[in-house]
């Protein structure tokens, strides 16, 4: 009998974190309820490195996370979706990026604020972008700039 009652308890106990972890899933990985932020848009040439769920950071302190991420045909670029809590109010002429977390962390999106007065509305989109910049294409861009320095160097002036 105390065998069942056990198993019965271990039951409830998965199942609980089970609900746990759906209603954290529901929520776009936040613990902060749908109601208590507003969606805005950016586009990037890369959002190499962002996926759904991804951080939208503002100095540094989570302000939302990314909603969707989809290719747009016409551009071909990266059209993102992100919440922002709605107690941050986001200039209108802000910058938003495709941000690091070092070498080997990973990426986020960093809103920079402006410094207008007006706010972005609901739903608004910030057009002033800047995308993720490749670990391979910088080391590429530095290892050529290297090479080509050194080969200037070694031949002879005319």
């Amino acid at each position: 009998m105390a065998e069942k009652i056990s198993e019965v308890l271990t039951g409830a106990g998965v199942l609980a974190v089970a609900l746990g972890f759906a209603a954290y899933a529901g929520f776009g990985g936040s613990l902060t309820p749908p109601g208590d932020s507003y969606d805005l848009r950016a586009s990037f040439r890369s959002a190499q490195g962002i996926n759904v769920g991804t951080d939208v950071r503002m100095a540094g302190v989570k302000i939302g996370s990314v909603l969707r991420l989809d290719l747009n045909p016409q551009t071909y670029y990266a059209d993102t979706t992100f919440t922002v809590k709605n107690a941050v109010e986001v200039p209108d002429d802000s910058t938003v990026v495709v941000a690091s977390e070092g070498l080997l962390g990973g990426n986020f999106i960093e809103i920079q604020p402006g410094g207008s007065p007006d706010s972005l509305p609901h739903g608004g989109e910030i057009e002033d972008t800047q995308s993720a910049v490749g670990l391979v294409e910088l080391l590429m861009k530095f290892v050529g700039q290297a090479s080509s320095g050194s080969d200037a160097a070694s031949k002879p002036a005319p």
